[in-house]
């Protein structure tokens, strides 16, 4: 049976860069220390983005791991578009709540709303707000970049990096140990990442 995991994650997991690009700035092993940690005692699958100390976006539970790329993806791009100028500029009522304005950003940013959550969104604002349109939100996304993404066991296929790099991606962690390795860092080096194995799975159930 498999042994508890009381590995305890250090930047000494940080040292085996297999791509072409090693480059691995002090703050960015920080950030593969941090989202390690954190998918340790997620539900496996998992994948966490971090930045700049913290976690920015989780990804856990789903049976594709692609598919919690995806997942974590959408919580990177909703933290990251909430300094578009268009959202920081919102003009809001007197009195609306810290919480709510909050909640009012974030919807701004997903924007699919039913006709009736979009009149009750409407009313907290003192001008109501134009669309952030999909192009602007690609726009402004195309400058993300410093965002890492740890993985509980290796990525099996390269689908993960290609969708991580339209978040912001320059550093990836994981154990390695796929057939697919190969494929995996060849898709890392076309999109300029730096990649770690750390030979360390942290599947968790």
């Amino acid at each position: 049976s498999q042994k508890r995991n009381d590995v305890i994650i250090t930047k000494d997991h940080m040292q085996e860069a297999v791509t072409s690009k090693k480059d691995l700035p002090e703050g960015a092993i920080r950030d593969m220390i941090v989202a390690s940690i954190c998918i340790k005692y997620t539900q496996s699958n998992s994948v966490g983005f971090a930045n700049n100390g913290m976690m920015v976006g989780v990804g856990a539970g789903q049976q594709s791991r692609v598919d919690c790329v995806k997942l974590a993806g959408r919580k990177v791009c909703t933290w990251y578009l909430r300094q578009h100028p268009k959202v920081l500029g919102l003009q809001f009522k007197e009195g609306v709540k810290r919480q709510d304005r909050v909640n009012a950003r974030v919807r701004y940013i997903e924007g699919d709303f039913t006709p009736e959550e979009k009149l009750r969104w409407e009313a907290q604002f003192s001008t109501v707000p134009e669309p952030l349109t999909q192009a602007e939100k690609d726009e402004f996304m195309s400058a993300a970049t410093g965002i890492t993404v740890s993985s509980d066991a290796f990525f099996p296929f390269r689908d993960s990096i290609d969708h991580a790099s339209k978040v912001g991606v320059s550093y990836v962690v994981q154990p390695g140990g796929s057939v697919q390795d190969a494929q995996v860092t060849s898709a890392c080096d076309e999109y300029g990442m730096s990649m770690v194995f750390t030979g360390v799975r942290l599947f968790h159930h």
